[in-house]
């Protein structure tokens, strides 16, 4: 073991760095434990990057472990996380992390490790990215389902219930409010996704076009007007499109694929099905929906059941907005604050109006 340098300041904050490089490592490898092929490779390559910025710290301090403190909270409940689930929401805070790296300016840090950490967020952004697409879909309409039954339905409430009708009056129409929604929500959410793929589709190539390849006139190579069409240059056009007729005679007319015509498939993944689309829009929108109501379905009236109401949705908006900042990759208190802060917002003006539209009555 050699002679440990630097102040005692600066060996508290180079175990501290190692504490946390090796945590971050330990992230890594719990999430590429639970991939595989390219995925898991990635991850098995960044757990072994921080190993040698491990390796640097570990050599500051002259070999010397003793007094190695914990990682940093964020650092353990990612590991937490990754152990467990290994999900998307652990990449999104992973790619916080990252991002978050005090290398750049601190002294005893080679350019090279702060390089890594930047770099390292970026890949972090891309595998994210990749769990975000799969989701695009579905949690869109989830997301979106859940705050709107939570607002609207908060609104409502608060605004019949401030005129000073009864109870069961808040009560049923906050139920009508919840199936008028939730069913207006997964209709719409159907037509949405239907419409976005229907409309992918017509841009596709007809599958049955390239058939017509094989018999194309060299010379004349109508196939340059597709590319064209599809935004080359004439230039370009005309030479892609001689390479593909070439090549197309070259196999002796055997299957051209797709993209000879110039078109990638659409992404099924990030588009959705209309059905999931609307039964999770249905779903989630009726789960938001039903927590302003709750109150009134277990007895309560008055000034309380209102407090209670809106308590409880925000609750759930704090939650939602975390939940999306998170995935995001963006700050989840933002988010959950920013989310609090309309949901209530509008709520309070519908409480407002609903207390004068009372008193005008009374």
């Amino acid at each position: 073991m050699s002679t440990p340098q630097g102040t005692a300041a600066d060996r508290a904050r180079w175990r501290r760095y190692l504490a946390d490089e090796r945590a971050e490592a330990a992230v890594y490898r719990e999430l590429a434990a639970r991939r595989e092929g390219e995925e898991r490779e990635i991850l098995l390559a960044l757990a072994a990057a921080e190993g040698r910025h491990e390796a640097h710290w570990l050599g500051l301090l002259g070999g010397d472990e003793r007094g190695v403190p914990r990682a940093d909270i964020r650092t353990r409940l990612l590991g937490g996380l990754a152990r467990r689930f290994g999900s998307i929401f652990v990449l999104a805070l992973a790619q916080r992390a990252e991002a978050r790296s005090p290398y750049a300016s601190d002294p005893d840090a080679t350019a090279a490790m702060a390089a890594d950490e930047r770099i390292h967020g970026e890949v972090v952004r891309g595998l994210a990215a990749r769990g975000r697409r799969r989701l695009a879909g579905t949690f869109r309409a989830a997301v979106f389902g859940a705050n709107d039954g939570l607002v609207s339905n908060l609104a409502l409430v608060l605004g019949i219930g401030a005129t000073g009708v009864p109870a069961p009056v808040v009560l049923f129409t906050g139920i009508a409010g919840l199936l008028a929604g939730a069913l207006s929500m997964g209709a719409g959410e159907y037509v949405s996704v239907r419409s976005q793929r229907e409309l992918l589709e017509a841009s596709a190539p007809d599958p049955t076009a390239r058939e017509a390849l094989p018999d194309l006139d060299i010379d004349a190579n109508e196939l340059a007007l597709v590319y064209r069409a599809r935004g080359m240059d004439p230039a370009e056009a005309a030479e892609h499109a001689a390479l593909v007729v070439a090549r197309v005679h070259a196999v002796e007319q055997q299957p051209t694929p797709t993209d000879a015509l110039g078109v990638a498939e659409h992404d099924d993944e990030a588009v959705g099905t209309g059905l999931a689309a609307a039964l999770s829009s249905f779903c989630f929108f009726a789960s938001g929906a039903l927590i302003p109501v709750l109150p009134y379905l277990f007895g309560m009236t008055g000034l309380p059941a209102v407090l209670l109401a809106t308590v409880l949705v925000g609750i759930a908006l704090l939650a939602t907005g975390a939940t999306v900042g998170l995935l995001s990759g963006a700050s989840p208190l933002k988010r959950a604050l920013r989310q609090l802060a309309i949901g209530l917002g509008a709520a309070a003006v519908t409480y407002v109006l609903g207390l004068a539209f009372g008193t005008t009555i009374g």
